[in-house]
């Protein structure tokens, strides 16, 4: 089974990190998607890639100094167009009702976090309780650059499935310590570089392996071809006849 993950959601239809986004695999029967979570002032649990609200919302400022009740005065939409004018930023509740009404799974990817330690526990501590609202039969991945955060939420919740992510850069030669420490099953490199060399290394001592970000069908072709499990792709819409079933 070849899996297409939608690159925080169908990120080039709608805007990224949205409910609008992630309710498009529906319409493109895309059954993975994966997003990013980060914390808020209150404990409130967010979608949004960034610690600031510059790229993505009508506001300035950092996304730590927020809460709750300062989500409904933000409009993460309308930078993407007039039709998405007025888009909240998700909470994780939400997320995991949306995941429940639409059956759908999760790559979720934990922000590394330049708070506090605290904070980190914070955030993997509500992570933890959210995904106990999940139904039977959902499916999820937690990600992370941080190996540090990843180990810790496995000793958490030792029944996740955890996945290391990494640059081309900090793909060195203790990555397989890395990956053991975390007790992580998936390993998610980056595509820019990615040899099949490095590929079958993975494979070759277990790992699955999801590509990221992957927009070309014919370097999505070649990854498939090599081993690749999944790739992240903020075109999912592209790749569903070949890769819905397998």
């Amino acid at each position: 089974m070849k899996t297409i993950f939608a690159h925080r959601g169908v990120s080039s239809l709608a805007p990224e990190n949205t409910l609008s986004a992630i309710k498009l695999c529906v319409d493109y029967q895309v059954r993975w998607f994966e997003c990013d979570i980060d914390i808020l002032q209150d404990d409130t649990i967010v979608l949004s890639h960034d610690s600031t609200l510059d790229r993505c919302t009508n506001r300035s400022g950092t996304l730590f100094e927020l809460n709750r009740q300062d989500l409904e005065r933000i409009d993460a939409g309308s930078w993407f167009s007039d039709e998405y004018r007025g888009e909240p930023i998700p909470t994780l509740e939400q997320l995991i009702a949306l995941m429940n009404q639409y059956q759908l799974n999760a790559n979720i990817e934990i922000k590394s976090g330049d708070v506090s330690a605290e904070v980190c526990r914070r955030l993997l501590a509500g992570l933890d309780c959210a995904l106990n609202q999940l139904d039977d039969g959902r499916e999820y991945i937690i990600s992370s650059f941080n190996p540090m955060l990843l180990a810790e939420f496995k000793r958490l919740r030792p029944q996740a499935r955890v996945a290391c992510l990494f640059e081309n850069h900090t793909l060195n030669d203790d990555w397989y310590v890395i990956m053991e420490w975390t007790g992580a099953e998936y390993i998610h490199p980056q595509n820019e570089g990615l040899t099949q060399q490095q590929v079958q290394r993975f494979k070759s001592k277990g790992y699955q392996v999801n590509v990221w970000t992957v927009n070309a069908k014919d370097r999505a072709n070649q990854l498939f071809n090599w081993g690749v499990d999944g790739i992240f792709t903020d075109f999912p819409q592209n790749f569903l006849s070949k890769y819905q079933e397998d």
